[in-house]
């Protein structure tokens, strides 16, 4: 059975958190391995009039007993059937590192669906497309390599560790999405339409900012850089100033 027809729309979406009436909602894609709950942290410094969508992803937190996707194409158009009624209201696509990537491959399918287009895609801590990995991959290493590797960038708390069956489920769904995304390469830059923001992380060794900043070459509209404090996984480290500069680029709440 594929990606697309396994699960219900309605488990697309998981722990929603809305404050006040929304006049925009702000569709998150969890990095490598990740599911809803990493956008935690965001719910204090969400504002007024805002609506945070993290998005759950088969393999992990609430959908941990289905397949993690093996195909970046089935998973990008399974969520734009189970995001679309999601698409009713002005809304933005948030993604970070693996969830750059998702968010951008289902920019361009909305906006070739002809369905209501995003106000802005906001891309972090992920290299633009037309890129090549500059670091050996990582997806197939041994366990003790990767968790090695989690750990240095900030995306395995180290308490985990103490959790073998967790960390198993962990590193299965971290090393597909890892697989995913470091197979991901197109020859040249293919543009969306809407304002495309960037955000990097000023001691990413992962994504650095040199390869974020290409990311202006795939829109026509406006688009600019943040550069934040912390490595690789700055939004779960500094909520506050990442947020800050998510709302700092939503038109519709200027």
């Amino acid at each position: 059975m594929s990606t697309a027809d396994s699960t219900p729309a309605v488990d697309w979406v998981s722990a929603r958190f809305t404050v006040g009436n929304p006049r925009l909602r702000l569709i998150c894609l969890p990095p490598a391995g990740s599911g809803a709950g990493t956008f935690g942290a965001w719910r204090p410094y969400v504002p007024e009039h805002m609506e945070l969508v993290p998005v759950e992803l088969p393999g992990r937190g609430s959908r941990i007993d289905e397949p993690v996707p093996d195909d970046l194409d089935a998973l990008v158009e399974a969520l734009l059937h189970g995001l679309e009624p999601e698409l009713t209201m002005p809304y933005a696509l948030f993604g970070h590192s693996f969830g750059a990537v998702v968010a951008y491959e289902l920019t361009l399918r909305i906006e070739r669906a002809g369905l209501r287009p995003p106000s802005a895609l906001l891309a972090s801590a992920s290299r633009a497309p037309h890129l090549a990995l500059i670091r050996e991959p990582i997806a197939a290493r041994p366990d003790d390599e990767l968790i090695a590797w989690l750990l240095s960038t900030g995306g395995l708390p180290r308490e985990l560790l103490a959790f073998p069956d967790f960390l198993s489920d962990l590193l299965t769904a971290v090393r597909g999405d890892l697989a995913l995304a470091e197979g991901y390469l197109i020859p040249h830059p293919v543009g969306v339409s809407c304002p495309l923001f960037t955000f990097a992380g000023e001691e990413d060794t992962v994504a650095p900012v040199a390869q974020v900043r290409p990311w202006a070459a795939y829109t026509p509209a406006e688009h600019r850089t943040r550069v934040l404090p912390g490595g690789h996984s700055f939004p779960g480290t500094h909520p506050r100033q990442t947020m800050s500069a998510v709302l700092d680029a939503l038109p519709a709440l200027r």
